[in-house]
C-alpha cells in the first residue's frame, strides 16, 4: 500500500484547516450518514466541506471515480494543498488519502478516530472523534 502524509488527531485538521487557506476537507462517508449523523461545518475557514463517498450506499462498494470526483471538485494533483480525509472512525479515509496521494494530490491525511470515533464497551459511537472533540459540525 502507498504511503500518505499520515494521520492526524481532530484537533490537528482544524488547526490546519484554519491556518491553512487551501486546505480541504473532504468527508468520504456516506450520503446516509451525512444526513442521519451530522457533518463538520468548516465554514469558519473559508473552505466547505466537500462530500464524496468512499464507498457508496446502500450497495458498499467503492467508489472508483473517487479521484475523479476531487478532481472535479477543483482538488488538483501537484498544488501542495493539504486535503484532509474524514469517514465515521478513521478507517475509510485511509483509503481514501492513499488513492490521493498515489493520483499525486496533497499531502493527503487521514483523521484518526474520523466523525464518531470506534464503538466503546457499551456498542457506542461519539466518543471519540471530530464531534467529541468539540469541533464545529452541524445536522446534515
Amino acid at each position: 500500500m502507498s504511503n500518505y502524509a499520515g494521520d492526524i488527531t481532530p484537533q490537528e485538521a482544524w488547526d490546519i484547516l484554519t491556518s491553512n487557506p487551501e486546505a480541504r476537507l473532504v468527508d468520504v462517508r456516506t450520503d446516509a450518514e451525512w444526513r442521519f449523523v451530522g457533518i463538520p461545518d468548516t465554514a469558519d475557514t473559508g473552505n466547505e466541506t466537500l462530500f464524496i463517498e468512499w464507498v457508496n450506499y446502500p450497495e458498499g462498494e467503492r467508489n472508483y471515480q473517487f479521484v475523479t470526483q476531487l478532481k472535479e471538485h477543483g482538488i488538483e494533483p501537484g498544488t501542495d494543498a493539504p486535503v484532509i480525509f474524514l469517514c465515521r472512525s478513521g478507517q475509510r479515509s485511509i483509503g481514501a488519502a492513499v488513492a490521493a496521494t498515489d493520483a499525486g494530490i496533497g499531502p493527503s491525511y487521514n483523521i484518526l478516530e474520523g466523525f464518531e470515533g470506534a464503538t466503546n464497551e457499551a456498542g457506542h459511537r461519539g466518543w471519540q472523534g471530530w464531534r467529541a472533540a468539540g469541533l464545529p459540525w452541524r445536522q446534515g
